[in-house]
């Protein structure tokens, strides 16, 4: 009897050992999937309020990365919106605030797509060349379908689409708006 009963304990144990390795394998198995539900997005601190910008890594995955870079090293902060054209687009990112300049990184390659530039698109500015995009970019106030498959689409406005709006006018303007931070944060889908 004595045989029979140790052999019990050690049969519940190994099943209660394989239960817990079921638990926490799907412990593990639903926190990655909640991981793999959360998405960066960038955020555009205006004078007027903040804009957010899903990241479209499936698009222009160099140009994402390049611009969740310079965000991280707070290259944006503090630069004007030096070209603001009314019904078209507000572009920034040119620390000289010439529409000259960009940053010490060399220039992209395109990552041109059919997604269309609509209202709230983000766009890669550049120059003549197709492959000279570098921190410069730009977002329309209307849609811009003329730009479709030559510049790189790498964001969408989600939120703060009215303070865009509200950007002051010029090329340049003559009392710029700035990027007074720009930063990523980590959101669920």
């Amino acid at each position: 009897m004595n045989n029979f009963l140790l052999y019990k304990v050690k049969h519940m144990k190994l099943i209660f050992n394989f239960f817990l390795v079921i638990v926490f394998s799907l412990i593990i198995i639903n926190k990655a999937s909640a991981m793999s539900n959360t998405k960066e997005q960038l955020v555009i601190e205006l004078k007027d309020g903040n804009v957010v910008i899903d990241l479209r890594e499936d698009l222009a995955p160099k140009h994402v990365e390049r611009i969740k870079k310079l965000t991280n090293e707070g290259f944006y902060d503090n630069i004007i919106f030096h070209r603001v054209i009314d019904g078209f687009m507000a572009q920034t990112g040119d620390p000289t605030g010439t529409g000259m300049g960009g940053s010490d990184y060399p220039d992209l390659p395109a990552e041109f797509t059919p997604e269309p530039f609509e209202r709230g698109a983000i766009g890669m500015a550049r120059s003549q060349s197709p492959n000279s995009a570098n921190s410069q970019f730009f977002i329309c106030f209307k849609a811009a379908r003329f730009l479709d498959n030559q510049y790189t689409v790498w964001g969408n406005v989600v939120e703060g689409m009215e303070y865009v709006d509200n950007i002051e006018q010029g090329e340049p303007p003559e009392y710029p708006d700035k990027i007074i931070k720009m930063s990523i944060i980590s959101s669920d889908d």
